[in-house]
């Protein structure tokens, strides 16, 4: 995170005198094909809701007017480009509500940074250019990148997905072309199986229905973009699932601490369930078993901790417990018994896999690779046994493949040098995905979505 992001960060919540800290804040992104303005959009949200300050603002001036994308576009390459390469992450707020905001690059070559930022996030913004499809044919064809950043966004199971239809200023019968774009939008949607939350035509270099309304433009009448933003939900944390803790430090005590009693603590984020004193947990991989004594949660104090928190958990009997191992449920919290037909609930540990994968190296994904694969925080080594298939992003149909090349999407089958307890993708972001790291450059190759 750049360090101006935590500045920006720390003068919101100083204006904001709390007066709303009852609701999460959204953390959304914008994503789309390239130059479809969403670093535009996310300046011209920032400037009219009053999140920018005047020297930062004058600072973005080019020519007289004032260049809404370098209010995030802060690398110099891509100042120099006009294009937006990293993730840059701003923060604003209304009366109503607090946003978190990723600016996804919109080329191909750094779907990967798309990819990092929608894996955390509550919402995505998908643009659309109207000014880049043939928007008096009624039946246009999408641009092949905000077919794949909507895919994307879909199978990291972001919670809410909203399409605004960019530049409808620029063309000649806007009313015609959101028409034409929105019943395109919304045939995709079906088909790729995606519930759209809601679908807003705006101009971000005017400002039209960002935080402004303008009223009967286009024939639409609805909310602004920043009102559809203000009611979005938060994801849910996974609480109604059986405990499962990815341990990330241990902590130890002298003998004379009075939070520990000298006992170790293992802290971590709770994945899924919640942990409470008097649980039993098994530690996996090595199978042994304690009960939880105390739970202190991020700032030290005792009590139950919900997934989606940090927890420090401290068990009744010292065993062996590293980075990398995981806390879980023995005996089932919630759900039918018959869904926990092993000792780690309905954790089943194994060692084959099929998954999805969202492929990010410009190395090809071929059968028969091992990579370093990371879940939770334990390395483990993974073999491509086989490519299933690969998906057409403009058919969505399922094609044969001997390999994945960068930004494709495809179903491949994978065998772990141990065995991991996982759950589905869709029903656990953690316990669901892995992400495979190239064992010569170490660079990030995929996004692993267990099925």
């Amino acid at each position: 995170m750049r360090t101006t992001d935590l500045i920006a960060a720390s003068k919101i919540a100083a204006s904001t005198n709390g007066q709303n800290d009852h609701v999460a804040a959204l953390r959304f992104i914008t994503c789309g094909s390239v130059d479809d303005g969403k670093s535009t959009l996310i300046g011209r949200l920032l400037v009219d809701s009053r999140a920018v300050l005047q020297d930062h603002l004058a600072g973005v001036q080019r020519g007289g007017e004032t260049d809404l994308a370098l209010l995030t576009d802060g690398l110099s390459a891509e100042r120099e480009q006009g294009i937006t390469i990293d993730v840059a992450y701003r923060y604003f707020a209304t009366e109503a509500r607090k946003f978190i905001i990723g600016d996804a690059p919109g080329h191909e070559q750094y779907t990967r940074n798309m990819v990092t930022a929608a894996s955390s996030a509550d919402a995505a913004v998908v643009l659309v250019d109207a000014t880049k499809l043939d928007w008096q044919n009624p039946q246009l064809s999408l641009l092949p990148q905000t077919r794949r950043h909507s895919l994307l966004a879909h199978l990291l199971r972001v919670h809410s997905l909203v399409f605004a239809v960019n530049k409808l200023d620029a063309v000649a019968d806007p009313a015609l072309a959101w028409q034409h774009i929105r019943a395109a939008l919304a045939a995709f949607a079906r088909t790729a199986g995606i519930a759209v939350h809601a679908t807003v035509p705006v101009s971000a270099l005017k400002g039209w229905n960002v935080v402004d309304a303008q009223p009967g433009w286009c024939g639409y009448d609805g909310p602004t973009l920043l009102q559809v933003l203000e009611l979005l939900p938060n994801t849910p944390a996974d609480t109604g699932l059986p405990l499962a803790l990815p341990v990330q430090w241990v902590e130890k005590f002298s003998a004379s601490s009075d939070t520990s009693q000298g006992r170790r603590v293992f802290w971590g984020r709770v994945a899924a369930g919640r942990v409470a004193p008097g649980m039993e947990v098994q530690i996996f991989p090595s199978g042994l078993t304690a009960r939880v004594a105390q739970v202190l949660d991020h700032v030290r104090r005792p009590g139950e901790v919900p997934a989606g928190l940090s927890a420090g958990v401290i068990l009744d009997r010292e065993v062996d417990v590293s980075r990398g191992d995981w806390l879980l449920a023995v005996a089932p919290t919630t759900g039918a018994a018959d869904e926990f037909d092993t000792p780690s609930g309905p954790f089943n540990p194994g060692r084959e896999l099929k998954a999805t994968v969202a492929w990010m190296d410009d190395e090809p994904l071929v059968a028969g690779r091992v990579y370093w694969a990371l879940h939770g925080h334990r390395w483990i080594k993974a073999k491509i046994r086989r490519i299933v298939h690969k998906l057409d992003i403009n058919t969505l149909a399922q094609e044969d493949a001997s390999q994945l090349d960068a930004n494709a999407i495809g179903h491949v089958e994978l065998i772990l040098q141990e065995a991991v307890a996982t759950l589905p993708y869709s029903r656990s972001r953690v316990l669901g995905s892995l992400i495979l790291v190239d064992t010569a450059s170490h660079k990030t190759a995929g996004a692993v979505l267990i099925n």
